[in-house]
């Protein structure tokens, strides 16, 4: 009797705990960040069962299959990426805040069911589809930057992104109302936002990334325009011909391009973050390539360059991607608590800078660097990533045929 007591007690605890414990609930919702007092980001994603959702942006999906509950609470942690959404459910709403805790970054993050990203208010008076010169922080020398914007537009709806010398804004999703731009990305590091004034022949715009920075950008129509290319940017100094570093993988090895592994081969040199939209989409790509071609003289290795505080949580991060991605070829730790390209550019004295993650670097069987690539146009920029798998595979072959 007193046994059939404890078990009665026991199954009643777990059921007023399950009855407290609320769920997501199937369907389209519309998320939206923070990202000033007056503007919020939003993103579109589906909840397919209380443990799967879909994030879109444009053609992209990212499959969320990292949820947990507490209470009235969801966990939602992004994958790849550190980000996580935490929120409180009720009434099929959610309220919370997206975190970055490495970063000490948070934002108010509130979703409801919508079908819809943005809201389309007014006809659209114009029609971006094209290509764009534009300038960011055009009016202050220490952050301007150009990038090159290519849109498609179907009457409200708006696709594309912007590619810079360092890489892309990947895959960008709005709409225009009357004159009115709004596009926005959220992937689980980036969060982007997007907003401005079109003309037949320009735009004039802000652009928010997170809360913590916003600055303007003009751009006009060019179909001519041509950023630097991607091969110039970084280069040897003078005096060398190669590279050397040494730096410890998850096991704690040193691992050097002298590395027997290395030697008589060709090698792409993979600077990176675990962190980096980009990068992770040039990592999707060489995983695809290296598994394809082992059998040929072809090593990969990355260095990774994390802002994590502790060697520990990089290699958690740098573990948690090469699983994800089933990366076979590997990642080494180069720096911790800092992503700075300065201090990068400390780690790898011969380069006359490091400008972007990522940036590879590819090694003839001899051990001469023959190209440095800065940055990665990625499979949102539709073209420019064809055009760059073309040329990728190209100079590999030559390379491998010497």
């Amino acid at each position: 009797m007193r046994q059939l007591l404890v078990i009665l007690i026991l199954f009643s605890v777990l059921s007023c705990q399950n009855n407290d414990t609320e769920f997501l609930t199937f369907g389209n919702y519309r998320g939206e960040l923070k990202v000033s007092d007056t503007q919020k980001l939003p993103f579109a994603f589906n909840v397919k069962d209380a443990n799967t959702l879909e994030i879109y942006n444009a053609d992209e999906v990212i499959t969320v299959d990292e949820i947990t509950y507490k209470n009235d609470s969801v966990y939602i942690k992004l994958p790849v990426f550190e980000g996580l959404l935490i929120a409180k459910i009720k009434d099929q709403t959610l309220n919370g805040r997206f975190v970055v805790e490495e970063k000490d970054r948070e934002q108010a993050f509130t979703a409801y069911k919508s079908q819809t990203r943005f809201d389309n208010t007014a006809k659209a008076e114009k029609n971006i589809t094209g290509e764009w010169e534009t300038v960011f922080s055009p009016n202050t020398e220490a952050d301007k930057y150009v990038a090159k914007g290519i849109f498609k537009q179907k009457e409200n709806k708006v696709t594309g992104t912007f590619l810079t010398e360092t890489g892309d804004y990947r895959y960008l999703e709005g709409v225009i109302n009357g004159d009115q731009l709004q596009l926005s990305t959220f992937d689980g590091a980036h969060a982007f936002l997007f907003t401005g004034t079109v003309t037949d022949s320009t735009i004039n715009g802000q652009f928010y990334s997170g809360n913590h920075w916003k600055e303007p950008f003009f751009a006009k129509r060019n179909a001519n325009y041509q950023l630097a290319s991607a091969n110039n940017l970084t280069y040897l100094k003078d005096g060398y011909d190669t590279l050397a570093f040494s730096f410890p993988d998850a096991d704690g090895k040193l691992v050097s391009l002298t590395d027997d592994r290395f030697k008589n081969k060709v090698v792409v040199v993979q600077i990176m973050g675990t962190w980096c939209p980009n990068c992770l989409d040039e990592s999707k790509f060489y995983t695809q390539y290296y598994n394809a071609n082992k059998d040929k003289d072809v090593q990969f290795v990355a260095l990774a360059f994390e802002y994590a505080k502790t060697e520990a949580k990089a290699f958690s991060f740098i573990n948690r991607l090469k699983d994800r991605l089933d990366i076979t070829y590997p990642i080494l730790l180069a720096q911790t608590g800092s992503t700075s390209k300065s201090e990068a550019n400390q780690k790898l004295p011969m380069l006359n800078h490091v400008l972007s993650y990522p940036t590879s670097i590819f090694i003839d069987k001899t051990g001469k660097v023959r190209k440095i690539h800065t940055g990665f146009n990625g499979p949102a920029t539709g073209e420019k990533y064809t055009e760059f798998k073309t040329e990728f595979n190209a100079f590999m072959a030559m390379l491998l045929a010497e």
